[in-house]
C-alpha cells in the first residue's frame, strides 16, 4: 500500500467517522426526545435532511424509532468500510455479507462511544458550568439523562452526590467489552476498518 492510499484512507475514514457520528446523533436526539429547536440539534438536522429526507420515503419510523437515520448509519459505515478495502487492495465482492454485520458491529460501538463521552462531558460539566444554559450543554444532560435515569431509582441519595455516571460508566463498558467487542472478535472485523473499536 503506497503513502497516497494511506493517506486516502486516512481522509476517507475520517470524514465517513464524522458524518457517520451526526448520522447516528440524528437517530440518538431522536431517541432520548431532545430539543430539536437548540442550535447544535438544528445543525444536526441541516446536515443529515439531503441524505434522510428520500430514505424516509422508503423506510418508516419503526416503533417511534427513527429507523431511516439508523439505516443511514449502518449505509455509511458499509460504504466506509468497502471504500477503505479497495483503497487497501482487496477485492469488497465476497465480503458483502461480512461488510453488513462490520458495519452493524461498528455503528453499536460508536452508539455506546457517543453515550460514554456524553457522560464523561456531563460529569466535567456539573463541576464547571452547573445550571448553564448553553445550547452545547443542555443537549449533552438530554441525552445523559434517560441513561442515567433507571441508576438515579436506584441509588440511594447520598446529599447532592450523584453516584450515577459511575455505574452507568461501568454498564457502557461491560457492554462494549462483552458484548461488541466478543461480535467484533467472533467475526473476524479487522481493527483498521473501524476507528471505533
Amino acid at each position: 500500500m503506497t503513502g497516497l492510499n494511506t493517506a486516502a484512507i486516512y481522509v476517507l475514514q475520517t470524514l465517513g467517522s464524522l458524518y457517520l457520528l451526526i448520522v447516528l446523533l440524528r437517530f440518538i436526539l431522536q431517541l432520548v426526545r431532545a430539543d430539536f429547536y437548540n442550535q447544535i440539534s438544528q445543525f444536526i438536522v441541516n446536515a443529515t435532511q439531503p441524505l434522510l429526507k428520500p430514505l424516509r420515503k422508503v423506510i418508516p419510523s419503526i416503533a417511534g424509532l427513527d429507523s431511516a437515520s439508523l439505516i443511514l448509519a449502518i449505509l455509511i459505515q458499509l460504504l466506509v468500510m468497502a471504500l477503505t478495502l479497495m483503497l487497501m487492495g482487496y477485492g469488497v465482492g465476497g465480503f458483502l455479507l461480512e461488510l453488513l454485520v462490520w458495519a452493524i458491529i461498528g455503528v453499536t460501538s460508536l452508539f455506546l462511544k457517543v453515550f460514554y463521552f456524553a457522560l464523561i462531558a456531563s460529569v466535567i460539566l456539573s463541576w464547571i458550568a452547573q445550571g448553564s444554559y448553553n445550547p452545547a450543554v443542555l443537549l449533552v444532560n438530554q441525552i445523559c439523562d434517560p441513561l442515567l435515569a433507571p441508576f438515579r431509582r436506584i441509588l440511594p441519595n447520598l446529599g447532592g452526590l450523584d453516584l450515577s455516571p459511575i455505574f452507568a460508566f461501568i454498564a457502557l463498558n461491560l457492554v462494549d467489552m462483552l458484548v461488541v467487542g466478543n461480535l467484533a472478535a467472533m467475526s473476524g472485523l479487522p481493527a483498521q476498518l473501524s476507528p471505533f473499536l
